[in-house]
């Protein structure tokens, strides 16, 4: 049985934080430890997570607003920390994105993102929630998987390892707060089910395509290595594939709820890199 969200617990872990690392001296063109296949892997996810991270903020705003003033005053502190995590994402990765440029890479996805969503945002708020949530469930899944598994980035730059590190242990920090939200303005499990498949077929997609074209780019295409990595990647010993399979099914589960998931990952690893990170007050949006 799904157990009731307690706001004032989410909201005391939604400390919004302002990452100290250089994000000026350029990236190196395979940073992820010389390995091109998880380059272009992640390149491909920070792409689309400006445009993606500000529908969200979005989204929240608008299901705010259809709360009645009691609900508001209830999920305003852990609104107030979401947004203001997602607007530290947003502004990271935009930064970080820049060096993409730089090196000849090309955005296919997030002009793509910001085309569905404008769409999007002709139907009924709920469904912008449950975009939101389903996307935040994937975001989710695919942080836990990054911190149980850091040997993906433990060849890199400290750096780069503490910037993906960090957003993925705030990504499992809010990851309840579209859901709960979706289900205060009145979203049903049917459309919630419906948009969780038609997120999994665009997230999926979309990173594929992106991917394969940053390789294209990149002149990594042809070469044996990059795709031996690959194989690795996502279906080797501890595949990314074989390992999201069943928290991606959990979404599914009638009386799932984003909380039940573990994040003491998260929680620890943040409380080990504190020298990385500078804690700031909750933007108001």
């Amino acid at each position: 049985m799904t157990s009731t969200p307690d706001h004032a617990d989410a909201a005391a872990t939604l400390t919004v934080r302002r990452l100290l690392v250089d994000l000026k001296t350029p990236l190196p063109r395979h940073w992820a430890g010389g390995d091109a296949f998880r380059t272009a892997f992640f390149n491909a996810l920070s792409m689309s997570f400006p445009a993606g991270e500000q529908f969200f903020i979005d989204s929240v705003h608008a299901g705010a607003a259809r709360l009645d003033p009691q609900a508001q005053a209830r999920f305003a502190d852990e609104l107030r920390g979401f947004v203001g995590q997602e607007a530290t994402h947003r502004h990271i990765h935009k930064l970080f994105n820049q060096h993409l440029v730089r090196q000849g890479l090309v955005d296919h996805w997030s002009p793509r993102v910001a085309r569905r969503l404008a769409r999007l945002k002709t139907y009924d708020v709920r469904a912008w929630l449950a975009v939101t949530a389903a996307t935040e469930h994937f975001t989710t899944i695919l942080a836990e998987h990054l911190l149980q598994h850091p040997q993906q980035l433990a060849d890199s730059e400290p750096r780069l390892q503490a910037l993906w590190l960090w957003h993925a242990s705030e990504e499992t920090g809010h990851r309840s707060t579209a859901f709960d939200l979706y289900r205060a303005i009145g979203g049903n499990e049917a459309w919630r089910q419906r948009l969780f498949l038609m997120v999994t077929l665009h997230f999926c997609t979309d990173a594929l395509r992106q991917t394969l074209h940053n390789l294209w780019r990149d002149g990594s295409w042809w070469r044996l290595g990059t795709w031996s990595s690959a194989a690795r990647f996502l279906f080797g010993r501890n595949g990314l594939v074989p390992a999201l399979v069943a928290p991606w099914r959990d979404y599914r589960r009638a009386g799932f709820h984003p909380a039940q998931r573990d994040n003491s990952a998260a929680r620890q690893w943040l409380a080990s890199h504190a020298d990385w990170l500078a804690p700031v007050r909750p933007a108001a949006g």
